[in-house]
């Protein structure tokens, strides 16, 4: 029965969500008396112990009533001493009744006795098993390991995580206590105590009953190093079972084009793409794990969402009965929740308090690293102190540094550790602070109050050698709390791209410095910054795939003929030497012909794609081509994809084979002299559009079908980065331009002739050659296949607008890439899934705002208002 019972308390602890800590925490039971217990170790059992762990677990009475039972028949089966006798030393003894069994439990009144705070476990996870379960603990282990590199990149743990407290949010912002309990008519709700520190965060969610939590906070006081906290202390408390916490960046939402749960698995299929493998019911693993309520959105940056759209994204937020975190900035949550004239519905809600005088004389100090120093020989008592190891502080009284035990003798050689942080670096500043009676001290200590401007201090002071702190205090240099602001985000970005030796690789070669100094860095960063400012909002996701987006769209345009023009004009060229019977002359010419007439086709074409998609850029591929009868053969892409992409085939090859029949009669008019106003022209002309329209588009409407009918999602186990993300890309569309080259060539000659044979009569007499056959097909598969690269994929888009585009015109570097991943290295940039983003809005802001500034034709962007938020 110990077996059993053992058994009971882990499923029911981890029913609860908490650790064998946690539990110890809650209930004074010590970490070896619950493991003994769980691992039936344990044969000596007080009934009070039981009580303690079943108020710890919050157990409902049945529950309770398995627990006593298993413990009286462990008893009765001679486990060893009476229950409430001896045993486990923990927890105080237990009176018992004769002849009764103690049953604790839930009381039938309306709420406990004031005071009480008893540990709710939330809203039920769904139960899942089989495969759908294990693509959530895949999904849990991807997020932990992200999230735990995300928590180690920005340095949250150097020297120690910054305080983050928080109270209770207003009333008014929150729900009824009575409805977050989720209480039946006439019940009294009890109270839940809601406070606690960055360490207790998920502990607190689970005192809700109802799931949902609001978080409010100003900016920079903490909120997305919380909920990073959050998601990693709840997986740690789940095991990776129940539902698995996932954070999405709000800023992107428009509630009133997309559903929250069409967004959500948007935002999945982005950063996980192995989840759109198609689940047992043809659904997307995405959809299928949303659907089955096996994701917990911690929704981050309500205040980022466009303003006309927040009580819209409020209303459908009330909508669902999901559990969520959700963060925002107070006053435009506020502001939403009177403008719906309803919260959060069944959501508690606390507020980020500020950071204390105290919190920073424990903190900057410590980020002062100290200076390496030699080791000196500590005299014994009797001899004199050398002159050198005198007055040293930080040693211990009177600053002697030296050993005053031991008997007399010769020097001792034992090496001792130097003085600790580089003395008097925040002391003079610190002292100020504590007592600010002057108004320069007064404006710092309200501008140190939030964690993201201490990061920024420590980063300009502890970081950068000779800067001194106390130049904060000169109140002609700062004459306001604004200017101080600024003059720590300026100082960031300069403080970040400081000169580093580069380190050797492993085979012990030094790699060639970036290049990339501070002023051109923050240029760069400026113009990223500026153009993710739109007309309505300003987002905050850096995706690689639409840093083309900023140019115009009849620059991109622009770019896309050019491009493809080159492309199928080299293309030809390449394809001419081949044919020997055509000179290079003519074959020069028809390469200037042809590429011209191409990439007005294609760029035409591009053209309408981005007018109907209203300007955005074309989304990462989240598939792969497989081989033929693998993993069920043919057919298991939608047949709506199958059709979409058959018609766009035949459409665009028909105007391209239109344009290539214009060309050629162009080439002969100008080669051979063919008059174009004569009517045999004109004739052979028409005759030729048709033709080459319907060899062109039977032959891209059968190819591009095909590869729809071979692609399947991207086979990948870990969440995406954007630099991963953008070498599959890069190596999906190597493949796909593998097979669409190839096949073009092949299709093109084929369907040449099937066309011809049946016009032939139709039509009058028609020629087409084998030879002549595969040589337009080769430039119409290799042309064609580049061209479509570079115009209608995402990788495409990439390659002809930002790393050939804006280095060009000098508004980005070239290995734009590199220079991302090299920002997120040093700290300016962070990573939220498959997408960059700036390490706060407020950095964001200023480094924008700088760039407008600087140019000839400045106009002033505005963004959310809001006190704090840094609005230009």
């Amino acid at each position: 029965m110990t077996d059993q019972l053992g058994t009971l308390l882990r499923r029911l602890r981890a029913q609860a969500g908490l650790t064998q800590e946690q539990v110890a925490e809650r209930s004074g039971v010590s970490v070896r008396t619950i493991r003994r217990l769980e691992n039936g170790g344990s044969t000596d059992h007080r009934l009070g112990t039981v009580n303690l762990l079943a108020d710890a677990l919050d157990l409902g009475r049945e529950d309770r009533e398995r627990l006593v039972a298993l413990l009286a028949r462990s008893r009765e089966g001679g486990g060893g001493g009476e229950v409430g006798d001896g045993g486990d030393g923990d927890a105080p003894p237990t009176p018992r009744v004769p002849g009764e069994v103690s049953v604790p439990g839930p009381t039938p009144e309306p709420g406990p006795a004031p005071g009480t705070v008893p540990l709710l476990t939330g809203t039920p996870a769904p139960v899942v098993s089989g495969g759908l379960a294990d693509v959530a603990r895949e999904l849990a282990t991807e997020v932990r390991r992200r999230l735990r590199r995300e928590e180690a990149h920005r340095r949250v743990h150097d020297p120690f995580p910054l305080p983050v407290r928080w109270r209770s949010a207003p009333a008014g912002v929150t729900d009824r206590p009575d409805n977050i309990q989720r209480l039946g008519p006439g019940a009294l709700p009890r109270e839940v105590d809601l406070s606690g520190d960055l360490r207790s965060v998920a502990e607190v969610y689970r005192r809700i009953s109802s799931g949902r939590l609001v978080v409010l906070g100003r900016a920079g006081s903490g909120k997305s190093i919380l909920t990073i906290r959050f998601v990693l202390d709840h997986l740690e408390a789940s095991g990776g079972q129940g539902r698995v916490p996932v954070v999405f960046g709000l800023g992107s939402w428009d509630p009133t084009t997309t559903a929250l749960r069409d967004w959500l698995i948007g935002r999945l299929l982005r950063d996980h793409p192995h989840l759109a493998r198609r689940g047992p019911r043809g659904a997307p693993l995405a959809a299928a794990l949303v659907d089955a309520d096996l994701v917990l959105p911690v929704l981050d940056g309500f205040d980022e969402i466009a303003e006309g759209l927040r009580r819209e994204a409020l209303e459908s937020l009330n909508a669902t009965s999901l559990p969520l975190v959700l963060t925002s900035r107070p006053d435009e949550f506020a502001e939403a929740v009177r403008a719906a004239h309803a919260p959060l519905l069944w959501a508690a809600g606390v507020e980020l308090t500020d950071l204390t005088h105290e919190d920073l004389v424990g903190y900057l100090p410590r980020t002062a690293r100290p200076v390496p120093r030699t080791a000196r020989p500590v005299p014994k008592a009797g001899r004199p102190v050398p002159k050198a190891a005198r007055a040293v502080p930080g040693t211990g009284a009177g600053g002697a540094g030296a050993d005053a035990a031991g008997d007399a003798g010769g020097a001792d050689t034992t090496v001792r550790p130097g003085p600790g942080p580089e003395p008097g670096l925040w002391d003079g500043l610190l002292e100020e602070l504590g007592a600010p009676a002057a108004p320069a001290a007064e404006r710092l200590a309200a501008v140190l109050t939030t964690p993201l401007m201490v990061v920024l201090a420590r980063t300009m002071y502890s970081e950068v050698p000779d800067r001194d702190p106390v130049e904060l205090l000169d109140a002609a240099r700062f004459p306001t709390v604004r200017s101080l602001e600024e003059h720590l985000l300026a100082g960031f970005v300069p403080a970040s791209y400081r000169r580093r030796a580069p380190e050797r690789d492993t085979a012990g070669h030094r790699p060639r410095p970036a290049g990339w100094d501070a002023g051109r860095a923050e240029r760069w960063l400026g113009y990223l910054a500026q153009q993710l400012v739109g007309r309505d909002r300003d987002r905050q996701d850096l995706a690689w795939w639409r840093i083309g987006d900023s140019l115009p769209r009849s620059t991109r345009v622009l770019a896309v003929v050019v491009a493809t023009a080159l492309s199928v004009a080299v293309a030809d060229w390449l394809v001419g030497l081949l044919n020997t019977g055509t000179g290079a002359g003519e074959t020069f010419l028809q390469g200037c012909l042809m590429g011209p007439v191409a990439g007005l086709a294609f760029g035409s074409a591009y053209a309408l794609v981005i007018s109907v998609r209203g300007g955005t850029a074309f989304e990462p591929a989240r598939v792969r081509l497989r081989q033929p009868g693998l993993h069920g053969g043919l057919g298991r892409r939608p047949v709506r994809t199958f059709a979409a992409r058959f018609r766009d085939g035949l459409l665009g090859g028909f105007v391209m084979g239109v344009g290539y029949a214009c060309a050629l009669s162009l080439e002969r008019a100008v080669f051979r002299g063919t008059p174009l106003a004569d009517a045999d022209t004109v004739e052979s002309t028409l005759i030729n559009m048709v033709c080459f329209g319907l060899i062109f588009g039977s032959a891209a409407a059968l190819v591009f079908g095909l590869v729809a009918a071979l692609e399947a999602p991207v086979d990948v186990t870990a969440a995406a980065t954007p630099v991963s993300l953008l070498a599959a890309n890069r190596a999906t569309v190597a493949r796909q331009f593998l097979v669409v080259a190839p096949a073009l060539t092949v299709a093109i000659a084929g369907s040449g002739g099937l066309v011809v044979a049946l016009l032939q009569g139709v039509l009058g007499p028609l020629n087409w050659r084998l030879a002549d056959g595969l040589l337009i097909g080769a430039v119409g598969g290799i042309g064609g296949g580049v061209s479509y690269v570079l115009a209608f994929t995402a990788w495409g888009q990439w390659v002809v607008l930002t790393r050939i585009w804006l280095p060009l015109t000098g508004r980005l570097p070239w290995d734009t890439a590199a220079f991302l991943d090299d920002a997120y290295h040093r700290g300016v940039l962070r990573q939220t899934g498959a997408v960059y983003q700036f390490r706060h809005a407020r950095l964001q802001h200023h480094l924008g705002r700088t760039f407008r500034e600087r140019q000839r034709r400045y106009s002033a962007a505005t963004f959310p208002s809001a006190s704090g938020a840094g609005t230009p």
